[in-house]
């Protein structure tokens, strides 16, 4: 059962924007690449730090605000596209990014109180709408005489709930990085934060780089993927793609996988497949095989409470989407601090019988390490349908599980002076079912899975999982 809250009222202490320290940059134009491109399909990204701070507010409006202001604007004079626009020509112009002398971030400063710190970064079931005060809100675009649409790239709102802590919740469009980039961000921000302020400190985070002429497009996929851009949703002036929240009786809740038990079931999914080493069964093919299985069964159980199981239920396909980083892909061997999206959009489909059935995970890891080895010996294997089939399945209602995130991103190394984050997850897990992985803050190794489920099916889920967990515990 999900803990309740009473409604705790929400103070707008300051809206301002944050701009890169003046005249410290040239206007400049960065082009977009085949590889962002992708990403207008899909609805900002909404990530969230909570921080230990057990003083008063005002003590934090006079100590850590300004710090955190400062080091915002030293940082986005090296990040600069967070403080430009997204710009999207009439017609079939390519988009690109822009920034003019003067553009900056959205900055919002609150207080939520009475609200309940522990309970807000526990890992309990909790009522999906509680971390909503905590996000920005997206200024909105904007369109010039000539139909040129200019999109914000990034908000950011910082939350004290008073003597207990406090939070920083980013928002930025996807299309301007991936989760590499937008970590890359926030620790180089937290250095310099940390550092008061001083951008030679040590322990700095390295600068990005920004060079386009390294992303190889051999197949001309920017033509097609621009082409199919105008083709969708987006001719409607607004991003949000088709992977859209719906706020309904849902709960959020995080569950920790530890290396111990990924290494168990690796191991024993690996026996399972007969594998005589031509399968590479990783932790992230065994946690993604788990939580599919998990989720479908805990919707298999209502349904059939509710009794809507019906004919040709077990054969309807089941589909989950995740991304392979291309960074060290032969074909791309990106720079770690390459600043853009470097990641290909990857789909496995199952039949919904062979993932609830005896042999479910079995079959689900089976399917998504195919998947990957494909990837690595082409990554651009299905890059022309790329688009087309994500707004394919907006379209046609079949069953689709998303993974967003990495453990391999150090979530919980963001550490901007006050220790590292009490919490870390991505807010918007509503979207369809989107299932968050993130590195464990207490447990080396560990995964921290963080996942949005209805009321009911939280309840199958997690007695499903706990069940599977049980199993794994006893694997020789």
């Amino acid at each position: 059962m999900a803990q309740e809250m009473k409604e705790p009222a929400v103070n707008i202490i300051e809206q301002s924007q944050v701009a890169p320290p003046q005249d410290s940059l040239h206007s400049t134009i960065l082009p977009l690449t085949f590889l962002d491109i992708p990403w207008f399909l899909t609805r900002h990204a909404r990530r969230i730090f909570f921080y230990e701070f057990p003083f008063p507010t005002t003590h934090f409006l006079e100590t850590a605000l300004p710090t955190l202001k400062h080091s915002l604007s030293l940082t986005l004079q090296h990040f600069f596209p967070f403080a430009s626009n997204l710009i999207l020509p009439p017609r079939l112009h390519v988009p690109y990014i822009r920034y003019l002398n003067g553009d900056s971030v959205s900055f919002t400063v609150s207080e939520f109180s009475p609200a309940n710190f522990t309970l807000l970064t526990s890992n309990s079931p909790q009522d999906v709408n509680d971390w909503q005060p905590l996000a920005p809100a997206f200024p909105s675009p904007r369109t010039t005489h000539d139909g040129t649409c200019e999109f914000p790239l990034m908000a950011i709102q910082v939350t004290v709930i008073p003597n207990s802590g406090f939070s920083i919740c980013v928002i930025f469009n996807h299309v301007a990085g991936d989760g590499r980039t937008l970590h890359h961000f926030m620790k180089f921000w937290a250095s310099v934060c940390k550092a008061k302020g001083d951008l030679n400190f040590p322990g700095s985070v390295p600068l990005p780089l920004y060079d386009r002429d390294i992303v190889k497009d051999p197949k001309g996929l920017m033509h097609v993927y621009v082409q199919e851009m105008r083709n969708s949703a987006l001719q409607n002036k607004h991003f949000g793609g088709f992977l859209r929240g719906v706020y309904a009786d849902k709960v959020r809740a995080a569950f920790m996988f530890s290396r111990e038990q990924a290494e168990k079931l690796k191991k024993w999914v690996s026996l399972k497949c007969n594998s005589s080493g031509t399968l590479h069964i990783s932790t992230f093919v065994v946690t993604c095989s788990l939580i599919w299985v998990c989720m479908l069964k805990s919707e298999q159980k209502e349904e059939e409470g509710n009794n809507y199981v019906t004919k040709g239920y077990f054969d309807e396909p089941c589909n989950i989407g995740f991304s392979a980083d291309c960074h060290n892909h032969p074909q791309f061997s990106l720079p770690s601090n390459y600043f853009g999206n470097c990641l290909i959009p990857l789909l496995t489909t199952l039949k919904r019988g062979e993932l609830v059935g005896q042999n479910g995970i079995v079959a689900a890891a089976n399917a998504i390490e195919r998947k990957i080895r494909d990837f690595k010996s082409d990554a651009l294997r299905w890059a022309e349908t790329t688009m087309s089939d994500i707004r394919g399945l907006g379209k046609c209602g079949q069953s689709l599980v998303v993974i967003v995130g990495s453990p391999k991103l150090t979530a919980y190394n963001t550490d901007f002076g006050w220790g590292k984050p009490i919490k870390s997850e991505v807010v918007n897990l509503d979207s369809v079912r989107t299932v968050s992985l993130t590195d464990c803050r207490d447990q080396e190794g560990g995964i921290q899975v963080g996942i949005v489920l209805e009321r009911i099916q939280m309840n199958n889920f997690t007695n499903i999982l706990e069940e599977h967990l049980s199993h794994i515990a006893v694997l020789d």
